[in-house]
């Protein structure tokens, strides 16, 4: 895979954007319908199935992790909005949230009273199955989003102007697109290093050999400039590839000393937290969880997929927080000692689509009991914040 057939540049057609009510994103996992819990008192101002199992997975079980010691206390929840239809992904402009809705392909921009009003419609979204507008992240001005279009999965940018309450977004500019699509497996998670370049998840979409050979995107971690273009020091010489191996990518994070941790739903064995090295292989679809061979890269914590389906996490100071959709939990490991987990919420929002910090230091939780595979409430899907202290 080289830069050529991997990037494209297209400045030309404005994204749609009058007013609305409130909705948000969805996307993914191997998850089946589970009841949803109580919701929070407000205080506020899957996958479709895939084949079988691996011949060359693990044969033996891997020892889960223990559980350990909470690092930080959580506050009161607040809800932040409700009413959402299966929102996705949360970045911020500023201080003002902004979040993506995977089927209707509205980023709305939320009011501290918990209103929302709609930016704008990304054009070309082609909703299907686990697909649709999905990750969104912001940098120097802009706003990225990964999606599905007829042609595959794209990520876009568009310069966002305007005051709080009024931001607008602009032309739609390509940074790459040609990426595998499928009805589930699109990965789709996107956000900024503490290096300053664009990391991106992509699934393997359904074609699981894909995430082995090193001339296709699919099954990868990318790591690319702001403009798209390949940095100099990739592991790949004229590639995007970061790591390779990969399932289905959903989330990522750095920790403060710079290390990169993604979280990835396996099949019908294994879900996993890896800590990202450049240039390695992480075993899909040789292998499953922790295997033990030499030449992939084990995970530090894996999970049977009824008790996580782990997709956006988070990391805030010395913890990592990671949502889960069919495990309906939070789950918070602490650094530097990844051997320990603690479950936090479990079955009370039901699923969990993504975890992320804002500017003020709470953690905003966002529930996916809308997508299709949940149980959702009168105000479902919601944000909930938490402080920490």
């Amino acid at each position: 895979m080289t830069q050529q057939n991997m990037h494209a540049t297209t400045k030309g057609r404005r994204v749609r954007g009058p007013v609305a009510a409130i909705i948000a994103v969805s996307v993914l996992t191997a998850c089946t319908t589970e009841t949803l819990g109580a919701p929070p008192q407000s205080s506020i101002a899957g996958v479709a199935p895939s084949p079988s199992s691996l011949a060359a997975s693990p044969t033996s079980s891997a020892p889960l992790p223990s559980m350990g010691t909470p690092t930080l206390a959580f506050g009161e929840p607040e809800i932040v909005t409700a009413n959402l239809d299966a929102p996705w992904s949360v970045a911020f402009h500023g201080q003002t949230p902004l979040v993506s809705e995977r089927d209707t392909a509205r980023i709305l921009e939320l009011g501290s009273d918990g209103s929302s009003r709609e930016v704008a419609t990304i054009t070309g979204v082609t909703p299907m199955g686990e697909g649709g507008l999905l990750g969104i992240a912001t940098h120097n001005g802009y706003l990225y989003s990964y999606f599905t279009a007829d042609g595959g999965n794209r990520i876009e940018r568009y310069e966002i102007t305007g005051r709080p309450g009024e931001l607008v977004l602009g032309f739609a500019e390509t940074i790459l697109d040609g990426l595998p699509s499928a009805g589930y497996h699109n990965g789709g998670r996107i956000a900024f290093g503490p290096d300053g370049m664009l990391y991106v998840t992509v699934g393997d979409a359904g074609n699981r050999y894909s995430a082995q050979n090193l001339e296709l995107p699919s099954g990868k971690i990318l790591r690319m400039t702001p403009d798209g273009a390949v940095p100099e020091d990739n592991p790949f010489p004229d590639s995007l590839i970061y790591s390779y191996g990969h399932r289905n990518p959903q989330g990522i994070a750095w920790a403060n000393d710079g290390t990169m941790y993604a979280s990835e739903f396996g099949q019908n064995t294994w879900d996993e937290l890896n800590v990202i090295e450049p240039g390695g292989n992480y075993g899909w679809p040789n292998v499953e969880g922790i295997a033990g061979e030499g030449r992939f890269i084990d995970p530090v914590q894996q999970w049977g997929p009824a008790e996580a389906s782990p997709s956006g996490i988070a990391v805030h100071n010395q913890t990592i927080y990671i949502a889960n959709l069919r495990g309906q939990r939070l789950r918070e490991v602490a650094l530097p000692n990844v051997s320990t987990a603690v479950e936090r919420f479990v079955g009370q929002y039901g699923r969990l689509r993504d975890v992320t910090v804002a500017p003020d230091g709470s953690l905003w939780i966002i529930t996916n009991n809308t997508d299709g595979r949940g149980n959702p409430s009168a105000d479902d899907d919601r944000i909930v914040r938490f402080p920490l202290t």
